[in-house]
């Protein structure tokens, strides 16, 4: 039979070089184009077959087939699908791009000097087969039923074309695989690769005659088809699990492009288990195809706990159709994603509270994380965020939103306090004025807590105040009683007051910024309070912890020390300071130390045991 040879213009010989050896990062993608042009084959001759009469060869299933021969190094894919003429033969792989232009020729060099991608509609991932294929035969018929042709190359500077007899109607690509590329006539290899990048294609990809792609790409039916088992084996396929999720969303959206999610929360965090930080669970696809495994650029680094698919037909890819390329669009898709998300995880709040209570345990250290470091989201976040407080059941967090209904009139911010526990927070004397006016109070248990509530600023108008601040004003319960009244009678007048803080501010001078008369404390002596409006107590612990990690000594910020000229302790401190000023002096140091460790902040452990036995010594003596 008459073979016609053909050489590939200059430019497209360039082309090709730039496509076999640097436009895929992964040779392992040559499998997942070959595939992705076998589906798109099927596809066009299905969309024929609708409008056509009699079609050739019409008893053939829509199917492709792979085929591997381990001793020869072959590996051979093949499709039923709309197949060519020898016509097309020359013109779809004789001249890569050839809709395109010089110029266009030049920006994909440019690109791939500096690794850059390039958006293209060129169908150039035929020829992704040279980087595993030393030499490449395609075969193909078309479904007119005209003789099919073989192409032939080695991808080098030619290329050939022959009548061949005896085809059925589809396309047949035969790769001569390269030496070091002999792994991919191996089984397992091939399959590892189908079930990864071209799972869902939605034709039957045999391979040795055993169909790879059993599970079905069911984001893209409507939700009523679908079977909750359905849900529950594709969770296990996509996310490697065993048992069944917490959350499941299932949605599309129009804008900015068409789009189907499918989104999963699992029931277990393995981040907080101990089995270190975790991919992002989410893959994003282009009709059906994989595209980006584990992305990081469609979902915030935050979700990274979900698992599913995230599916658009009109992506905008790069040529290589191995990233996006529009970064602006990649925003706006994660935005609404992000979005829609967020907004279900209200709405089961809404519908079971306590559900979700189990969710905000198992993963809202994500949320939080979100909460601190991505601004866009924090409207939705403030609504999803679960705190225990001062009227809620021990264990049992409550929403902001609760909070909110609770308040009294003439309350116009919202109040939380940090400790290790509930119990130590109650103990404290932080919480001493708002139990005594009945004003609820947040607890935040966590090293973040103070870090989120400060990021978010406020909720619902109402601003989110920490309970160790020197300048909080909290609403009074009503008029004092008169054992109240009683008791400010019996302290100190005016000028044993003063001179008793400014005792104090000398003797602590290189450790307070201030000493204040308390307008909030109950039963307690005295409390450390921040004169910075931003900076908790927790937060400037964990900013330490995180200097001293890091090798640097952390400059401890002065505080201020508010003190309770009701408790008997303050009262007799004022007239110890005047018969025993060095014994006076002991007392005060431990009342400000004690003060700093229900404040949560360090003390000098040796220095304060050291002045107990002290104190103790001279009590014991007298």
């Amino acid at each position: 039979m008459q073979t016609t040879t053909y050489e590939f213009k200059a430019e497209t010989k360039k082309l090709l070089d730039i496509v076999i050896h640097s436009l895929y990062t992964e040779r392992d993608v040559f499998i997942r184009e070959l595939i992705s042009n076998a589906a798109d084959a099927l596809e066009k001759f299905r969309h024929q077959s609708l409008t056509a009469g009699d079609v050739f060869d019409s008893h053939m299933p829509l199917e492709i087939t792979i085929d591997l021969d381990e001793k020869a190094h072959i590996l051979t894919i093949t499709d039923t699908g709309i197949g060519m003429t020898r016509t097309e033969l020359e013109e779809n792989l004789g001249t890569i791009a050839h809709s395109g232009s010089n110029t266009f020729l030049l920006q994909l060099v440019e690109a791939a000097k500096k690794d850059v991608n390039l958006i293209g509609q060129f169908g150039v991932g035929f020829y992704a087969a040279f980087m595993a294929g030393t030499r490449v035969r395609v075969q193909s018929r078309s479904w007119d039923g005209s003789e099919g042709h073989e192409w032939e190359s080695d991808g080098s500077g030619s290329f050939t074309i022959k009548e061949e007899t005896g085809l059925h109607r589809g396309t047949k690509i035969i790769v001569e695989l390269k030496e070091d590329a002999h792994d991919y006539a191996v089984k397992w290899k091939v399959e590892s690769i189908i079930k990864q990048y071209s799972a869902f294609v939605s034709f039957p990809i045999k391979l040795e005659g055993e169909t790879v792609n059993t599970v079905q790409a069911i984001w893209t039916r409507n939700k009523n088809e679908i079977a909750e088992k359905d849900y529950a084996e594709f969770y296990k396929f996509i996310g490697n699990a065993v048992d069944e999720p917490l959350y499941r969303l299932h949605f599309s959206a129009d804008a900015p492009l068409a789009i189907n999610a499918l989104l999963f929360v699992p029931k277990e965090n393995f981040e907080v288990m101990g089995f270190g930080r975790v991919d992002p669970g989410v893959n994003l696809y282009c009709q059906r195809i994989l595209i980006d495994q584990h992305s990081k650029n469609i979902l915030p680094e935050w979700l990274r706990f979900l698992k599913g698919v995230v599916d658009s037909e009109d992506l905008p890819l790069n040529i290589s159709r191995q990233s996006l390329q529009d970064n602006s669009l990649v925003a706006k898709i994660r935005k609404v994603i992000t979005k829609r998300f967020l907004k279900y995880l209200d709405e089961e709040a809404g519908r079971e509270p306590e559900a979700y209570l189990e969710f905000w345990k198992t993963f809202g250290i994500y949320l939080k994380e979100g909460m601190t470091s991505d601004y866009e989201f924090q409207k939705e976040l403030g609504r999803l965020v679960r705190f225990e407080s001062s009227k809620s059941e021990a264990g049992k967090p409550i929403a902001l939103a609760d909070y909110v209904l609770r308040m009294r009139p003439d309350q116009e911010q919202i109040y939380y306090i940090n400790g290790p526990s509930r119990a130590a927070i109650e103990a404290g004397p932080y919480t001493e004025m708002f139990r005594k006016n009945d004003i609820e109070i947040l607890y935040t248990m966590e090293p973040i807590d103070d870090f989120v509530l400060s990021h978010l600023a406020e909720f619902d108008g109402k601003k989110l105040v920490s309970a160790d601040r020197a300048d909080l004003s909290i609403p009074k319960g009503g008029e004092e009683d008169g054992a109240d009244a009683a008791q400010n009678e019996s302290s100190l007048d005016k000028g044993a007051k003063e001179g008793l803080i400014s005792w104090l501010k000398k003797t602590l001078a290189d450790k307070v910024a201030d000493v204040i008369e308390s307008k909030r404390l109950v039963d307690s002596p005295a409390m450390i309070v921040n004169p910075d409006g931003y900076m908790t107590s927790t937060m400037e612990r964990v900013l330490s912890a995180s200097r001293l990690e890091k090798g640097l000594l952390h400059e401890r910020t002065k505080k201020n020390l508010e003190i309770n000229f009701e408790s008997p302790l303050i009262l007799q401190l004022s007239e110890l300071m005047k018969t025993d000023e060095w014994f006076a002096g002991e007392v005060a140091e431990q009342i400000f130390d004690n003060a700093m460790i229900q404040a949560g902040l360090l003390v000098d452990p040796l220095e304060m045991v050291e002045r107990n036995y002290r104190i103790l010594n001279r009590v014991i003596k007298s």
